[in-house]
């Protein structure tokens, strides 16, 4: 028997040895490559602009971020205020590291989140988040007894309690800070306990879409076609214009004021009110009177719920559903406010920090460089890698983003790309290094150069020469854009020169001071995995061919959901100089 085991023994070692040596679970060790990009940092909470609203004065945040490096991380300090809270060195998967930190004692006010992430090579990313904890909201009017100021979320602030949420709704840049942005099927709900007296006025700011042309504002009913209690206010019109009526339940029957009209063509924000006393109901526009109707009190029976931005779910009949327009800074008051109060009300929640509104059509995305990497239409920064800085030579403004070496920004493509895009942007070259990349939106790829989706807007040349050259993906394959000798620019001439490009389903284009320097057709731009815009650097996502970061300036960037035209890019050349 011994001797039989020692035989079973060998046998199997030997086999062993020999499946090693025919390939079966053999290891061959791999060279790492060379350290192309540095770290990638993607933040997931708190974003920029986060505002927290808790009652205690010293709360917990859980902060969450990914990073990402081609080789390995070798470290990451994550600081709060300048003061280091948290650092990593020690990681499971060394490309890859997710972080979800508890900090336990964040105080009222504005703060700044910064993280620093370092590969083995010693290249360094750092991004800032700017974010506030803030104090209880206390009424800043006589009646008030609700305000949603919708700056990224449902939260009612003086109870500090959200709405429900019916269907999808979104936000956009709002008259302050952001707006609450309508959809189909959808609204928000709020219990009225607390809200209602023997007056209510609601007042907000309003951006009018008059797809589809009639809808429900706000509405408090009792179930069932019953008009006699609560209150409804609406609009109904046409494309040109639309007419604002409140409905109001008195117990025995209804009050109607049919309002005013807003002229929807003008595009503009509009302060919508309206109060309801025992006496009388009068609908305000931008701070005026518009109709006054005698009334006879409002009766609350079997009304429960308000509900913004539709009719629905007490008020659908007659089609009052959905609205797919913007609201802001939504207060209501239990009492019947005065024209001098409205007008107070208005002019406060006006005078918030300023907001930029697109100034052209399709643009959404706007960064002017001037002292910060803050994209002005969403108010979020870009991420920074490596060490970027600023110019004092400028088109606009007083400043304009100068690259560095090993350099770039990265900024989420949500939002910004669709069956058309364009860009548009004032260059000053620097041809050190000879070739770069200036503007790349691209999937991941171990190559550093896959094509197939997205797009790849560089240069390359000598010192002398630098000719502007595009690469979109399609799918299947990608097509050049390369003017050649008309799409080459002297770098010595230390000038500022206006690039643009233009991508549609069927054409791309490319500008050098308004003029067309490569144009071509072909079938249609593919996004496939396209989810960061990395500006100054083909890097981290095009780095094959050496066209990494650009030493470069870049001024008024602007990005755009359709495909320019060339008077659209030229009227935009004489407006930025």
């Amino acid at each position: 028997m011994k001797i039989l085991y020692k035989l079973m023994v060998f046998s199997m070692l030997l086999f062993a040895a020999t499946a090693c040596n025919d390939g079966i679970d053999s290891i061959t060790p791999l060279a790492p490559g060379a350290d192309e990009t540095a770290p990638q940092i993607t933040v997931q909470y708190p974003l920029e602009g986060t505002q927290i609203r808790v009652t205690d004065p010293v709360t917990s945040i859980n902060i969450r971020f990914v990073v990402t490096d081609d080789i390995e991380i070798a470290s990451i300090k994550v600081m709060l205020d300048g003061a280091e809270i948290a650092s990593f060195t020690d990681f499971k998967d060394y490309r890859r590291a997710v972080i979800d930190y508890l900090y336990e004692n964040l105080t009222n006010g504005d703060h700044v989140l910064t993280i620093v992430a370092v590969d083995l090579d010693g290249k360094t990313t750092t991004t800032l988040i700017n974010f506030e904890k803030v104090p209880p909201y206390q009424p800043k009017f006589a009646g008030e007894v609700f305000y949603m100021p919708f700056d990224g979320d449902y939260m009612e602030l003086i109870t500090q309690n959200n709405a429900g949420v019916v269907g999808t709704p979104g936000f956009a840049n709002g008259k302050w800070g952001q707006a609450f942005a309508g959809a189909a099927d959808t609204y928000l709900t709020y219990p009225i306990e607390g809200l209602k007296g023997d007056g209510f006025t609601a007042a907000f700011w309003y951006k009018v879409n008059a797809t589809p042309d009639r809808a429900g504002l706000i509405s408090i009913s009792p179930a069932g076609e019953d008009r006699t209690k609560g209150l409804r206010f609406f609009r109904e019109g046409s494309a040109a214009s639309q007419r604002f009526k409140l409905n109001v339940g008195t117990g025995e029957g209804e009050t109607w004021n049919d309002g005013g009209v807003v002229d929807v063509t003008a595009g503009d924000w509009v302060h919508l009110a309206f109060t309801v006393s025992a006496t009388q109901t009068i609908v305000y526009i931008n701070g005026e009177p518009t109709i006054t109707t005698a009334n006879t009190g409002i009766d609350w029976t079997g009304c429960e719920l308000m509900s913004i931005g539709s009719g629905a779910p007490n008020f659908a009949y007659w089609n009052h559903l959905s609205d797919r327009s913007l609201f802001d800074e939504m207060r209501v008051f239990n009492k019947a406010l005065t024209k001098e109060e409205l007008q107070a009300v208005m002019a406060d929640s006006g005078t918030g920090p300023a907001v930029y509104q697109p100034k052209y059509d399709g643009e959404t995305f706007f960064m002017p460089f001037n002292s910060d990497y803050v994209e002005q239409i969403s108010q979020n920064a870009a991420t920074v890698v490596g060490n970027p800085g600023f110019a004092d030579a400028a088109v606009g403004g007083s400043k304009s983003f100068a690259g560095a070496a090993d350099s770039y920004l990265t900024y989420p493509t949500t939002g910004l790309l669709g069956n058309a895009f364009s860009a548009a942007f004032w260059y000053k070259p620097n041809a050190d290094p000879d070739r770069a990349g200036i503007l790349t939106v691209g999937p991941p790829d171990a190559s550093g150069n896959k094509r197939t989706s997205g797009f790849r807007f560089f240069r390359e040349g000598g010192a002398t020469n630098q000719i502007i050259k595009l690469n979109v993906g399609t799918g299947d394959s990608d097509s050049w854009f390369d003017g050649g000798a008309a799409a080459t620019i002297d770098p010595t001439n230390n000038e500022w020169i206006h690039l643009a490009f233009t991508i549609s389903q069927t054409k791309c284009v490319v500008y050098i001071n308004g003029e067309v320097v490569s144009e071509g057709d072909f079938a249609g731009v593919d996004w496939a995995e396209c989810d960061i815009l990395s500006i100054g650097s083909g890097a981290p996502r095009f780095t094959e061919w050496g066209h990494l970061s650009d030493a470069s300036y870049i001024d008024e960037l602007r990005l755009f959901n359709k495909a320019l035209t060339q008077a659209e890019i030229q009227s935009i050349i004489s407006d930025e100089q």
